[in-house]
């Protein structure tokens, strides 16, 4: 496995390269370009300044998270191909500069959603959280500005304000998305963009729905072991896989984590590791990595990738905020650092244990 951290970019992200590349056994970054809005195309030049920037601190790009993906896509407009078209582009620049990982979703209107940035715990840090009760009190076409105003300065993954700001247009165009229809759009994309993948060697790494169920009466459909099977056999072809993601995927306690892994584990090309505590259904705040902070179990999380032959880039997922750090949040640099170290201690042990 390759230790990573998440790295939004210079002037959008307050941990620093230099930081990251002191994090031991942290060897590469996911990142993105982050000023890029879906649909665009992503020229060579910049992708290699990026590329360039990167390896000059001592790491490496080891995967693109994300390549986001235009609504015309995502709802099936007439538009659609117009704006496939400028991904292909995309992902035959990103693959000449030597980067073949794309972690991307395929969420409509909300990338990920919760009811607080900050919720205060016992040790006086503060962590993402959700509760069903809280987001049923909330006007969808007012959350991106109580997303923004707790954000400290930063703007939040997937709540970029210029998509957001049409938001009562983007819950109208989604108004007649089924989930059918959005897994219909999703497998046409695929399709559309399976020969430039095989050909430059590109895998698509689909990241699961955060909270795993409908939110706002939008569709979900990457959110569960069925679903995620029917979209691996509608693209039945190795570029066509899966990020899993354990506080994603984990946020439904039905969804057996350890078991995803074992039926998916050669289309499994990423991971996102991190911890959540559950208090009833539809009630969880994000923990710190280990394993007895929240609900899930990350030692046998860990050893069934590992015994599964999992070897791809691995990432510390969302953090605490701890020790007064003012960061985007989700993001700070200690939490995550922590859960980085961490986890490659469970790693070390595992790998140890496994050849006596």
């Amino acid at each position: 496995m390759k230790m990573t951290l998440r790295w939004f970019g210079s002037g959008h992200d307050s941990v620093t390269l230099e930081q990251i590349r002191q994090i031991p056994g942290v060897t590469g970054v996911i990142t993105t370009l982050y000023n890029k809005q879906p649909g665009e195309v992503w020229n060579l030049p910049e992708i290699l300044e990026l590329k360039n920037e990167v390896e000059n601190a001592g790491l490496k790009i080891e995967g693109i998270e994300s390549v986001n993906i235009h609504d015309s896509i995502k709802t099936g407009s007439p538009e659609k191909d117009k704006y496939i078209e400028n991904y292909i582009i995309t992902l035959e620049n990103l693959a000449k500069a030597d980067i073949h990982l794309i972690c991307y979703n395929f969420m409509p209107v909300f990338d990920w959603t919760r009811s607080s940035l900050a919720k205060k715990r016992a040790d006086g840090s503060t962590v993402l959280s959700y509760d069903q009760d809280l987001i049923d009190k909330i006007n969808p076409e007012t959350i991106f500005n109580e997303i923004n105003s707790n954000s400290n300065g930063f703007t939040m993954p997937g709540w970029e304000p210029e998509r957001l700001s049409k938001i009562k247009e983007l819950f109208e165009t989604y108004k007649d998305i089924t989930s059918e229809k959005l897994l219909e759009n999703l497998i046409y994309f695929l399709n559309k963009i399976k020969d430039t993948c095989k050909k430059n060697n590109i895998k698509m790494a689909i990241h699961p729905d955060d909270p795993a169920w409908p939110v706002f009466g939008l569709p979900r459909i990457i959110n569960s072991k069925e679903n995620i099977q029917k979209l691996l056999d509608g693209v039945n072809d190795d570029f066509n896989g899966l990020t899993l993601c354990t506080g994603s995927l984990g946020s439904n306690p039905e969804n057996d984590i350890c078991d995803i892994i074992k039926t998916f584990g050669k289309r499994i090309y990423f991971a996102h590791i991190r911890n959540l505590i559950h208090h009833s259904k539809g009630k969880f705040d994000e923990a710190a990595h280990l394993s007895s902070d929240g609900s899930f179990d990350m030692y046998e999380i860990m050893k069934t990738l590992y015994e599964t032959g999992f070897s791809g880039p691995v990432r510390p997922d969302h953090g605490r905020a701890i020790w007064g750090e003012v960061a985007m949040p989700g993001y700070g640099l200690y939490d995550r650092a922590l859960g980085a170290t961490y986890l490659n201690g469970l790693i070390e042990a595992i790998e140890k244990s496994s050849k006596k």
